[in-house]
């Protein structure tokens, strides 16, 4: 049986970022990367806020955020896991949309890690290392 390591946040408190939006970016990237797959378990509420030294309600905004949004599912008394993509098939069929979205993604971010000094190449090495 193959156990997976827990999902961990981190803080990032020079980033400007309120923490509730870091920890949705969080998981937001670790579905997108595949290290949060379908089912898999998040920390519970007050785990993270013991880790991270935070209010208890911070995670939870996070957290319900998610699940109105359909990317976690919480089971009273089992945990919050990920959850199946409800608007799958929605994204599917707006795919120029998503494209368009992706783009002006990429071109902010490309933009802001420019202004920070960062060369493309070290921006595209950084994205291959994270997607391993």
């Amino acid at each position: 049986m193959i156990t997976q390591s827990p999902f961990r946040f981190r803080l990032d408190n020079g980033s400007g970022v309120p923490v509730y939006r870091q920890l949705i970016d969080q998981v937001q990237a670790g579905i997108a990367t595949g290290s949060l797959s379908l089912g898999r378990q998040l920390p519970t509420v007050r785990q993270v806020a013991v880790d991270l030294a935070i209010n208890p309600n911070t995670v939870l905004r996070a957290y319900r955020e998610l699940e109105i949004r359909g990317v976690l599912d919480t089971q009273q008394g089992t945990g919050t896991f990920i959850a199946a993509q409800r608007h799958q098939v929605e994204n599917e069929v707006n795919k120029a949309d998503r494209t368009r979205r992706l783009d002006q993604l990429i071109d902010d971010f490309v933009a802001r890690a420019g202004t920070g000094g960062f060369t493309l190449a070290e921006i595209l090495e950084a994205l291959k290392e994270r997607g391993k």
